[in-house]
């Protein structure tokens, strides 16, 4: 057992006292004093200095200039005509405001006339029965995301609280589609129909169709079923994709579009051909089944994991992986996971790796010398704690180590990074 260092000094003092001083022993010569480790506070920022103009304001909404670090990512607050907005990292920012610039598209599109055509065509489905065929999405717009320093904790009771919470499913109890035998199901014609269009509209927009953005949810289905149920096309693409914010995040260093696939297949087909995938890099049943069933973990993220993971190494790397996935509880975690497996992709198709491992819940790549890269999609490094411990595991091995960041580095990090044996390089090196 480890002892927490500030209570050593009793335990040796009680130990004396126990056994007694022994006689005429000289006094001990003074310890030498030693300066504590320095760390940094994480910084705060101005989002007006640090963001570009275009993804500060626009129509509907606007980000709050004080923005504070905790060390890796910079949290923002975004206030919008739906709500206010939490964003850890500016990639979730970048992703936040092209769905408020959706949601904005999307509320025009339902004041128009065509919209109120398809809802006077569509008299046998209610616009409100959407939710009871496409369920509720998986957050709300207050809720804090989480954010990068998750990866550094330990999975084993995370994943063992996924097991409890899916188990039921797993072993086959009581297990069922909730939209089964509906009576909105069965008025429904075509339920496939619906996803496949809801998908066609995710995609003209340029977002995640399997978003947590509820408000992004509510109005795409509510817009989707209006045109689906009354037989009239939904044309806003051209609209959707035109400059702004969402064309400057396309364009953005580090970030990774969607797979095709997830606006082509609907979720029951995603679900086969991911559960189909791991199954052959030899992940077994029940950790497949952990991830298909946590509801916690989106669709698209899931399925950008698993895509990532069928170009990287094969090996045992690739099981740890899928066990992160299985116990992430939100789906910023699982999202964060596969932005960073698809860096970890791109990095081994120019440069390819002997492996993968995975250290806390984050992945790493192992090149063919031994050497490590860790890819970390992170917005400024501080000299922390936990930044400290991770760098300095002894299960790194003595090897070059490789940090592949495009963000900025506090000066003491750089310092400390360097006597520890890491170097720091750009994502295009």
């Amino acid at each position: 057992m480890i002892l927490p260092t500030r209570t050593l000094p009793l335990i040796l003092a009680f130990a004396v006292l126990i056994a007694g001083a022994p006689a005429q022993t000289p006094a001990p010569a003074p310890a030498p004093v030693t300066s504590p480790e320095a760390y940094e506070t994480p910084a705060g920022f101005s989002a007006s200095q640090y963001l570009p103009a275009e993804w500060l304001a626009g129509p509907h909404h606007r980000v709050r200039d004080s923005a504070q670090s905790d060390g890796l990512m910079i949290h923002y607050t975004v206030d919008s005509d739906f709500g206010i907005y939490y964003c850890a990292g500016t990639r979730d920012l970048k992703r936040c405001v092209n769905e408020i610039s959706a949601i904005g598209k999307l509320v025009e599109v339902s004041k128009g006339d065509m919209f109120a055509e398809g809802l006077k065509r569509s008299v046998e489905a209610p616009v409100e029965a959407v939710k009871n065929i496409v369920g509720d999405p998986a957050g709300s717009v207050e809720e804090a995301p989480s954010t990068f320093r998750h990866l550094f904790s330990k999975v084993d009771s995370a994943v063992e609280k996924t097991r409890k919470r899916v188990g039921r499913g797993i072993a086959g109890e009581g297990w069922r589609d909730p939209y089964a035998g509906s009576k909105v199901g069965e008025s429904l014609k075509n339920l496939a129909g619906f996803q496949r269009a809801k998908l066609d509209t995710a995609r003209q927009l340029g977002v995640d169709p399997y978003s947590d953005n509820a408000r992004l949810q509510e109005e795409i289905e509510k817009v989707t079923w209006a045109f689906f149920a009354g037989g009239l096309p939904l044309r806003i693409g051209a609209a959707a994709a035109s400059g702004g914010a969402s064309a400057v995040a396309q364009g953005a260093a580090m970030t990774v579009g969607l797979p095709e696939e997830i606006y082509k297949l609907i979720p029951a087909e995603l679900s086969l051909r991911d559960s189909q995938a791991m199954a052959a890099m030899g992940i077994n049943q029940a950790a497949i089944d952990s991830v298909i069933l946590n509801r916690g973990i989106s669709i698209s993220s899931r399925h950008r994991v698993v895509s990532s993971l069928g170009t990287l190494p094969a090996g045992p790397g690739r099981a740890e992986v899928v066990r992160v996935l299985a116990a992430s509880s939100d789906a910023h975690r699982a999202r964060m996971l596969a932005d960073i497996l698809e860096l970890l992709a791109a990095r081994h198709s120019a440069n390819p790796y002997r492996s993968i491992e995975v250290k806390e819940r984050l992945p790493i790549g192992v090149l063919a010398d031994g050497s490590i890269e860790v890819v970390a999609p992170i917005d400024y490094l501080s000299w922390t704690p936990l930044v400290k411990e991770f760098v300095a595991r002894q299960d790194f091995g003595g090897g070059v180590k490789r940090l592949v960041i495009s963000c900025k580095v506090s000066s003491l990090a750089t310092d400390r990074l360097s006597a520890a044996g890491w170097t720091i390089a750009p994502p295009t090196d």
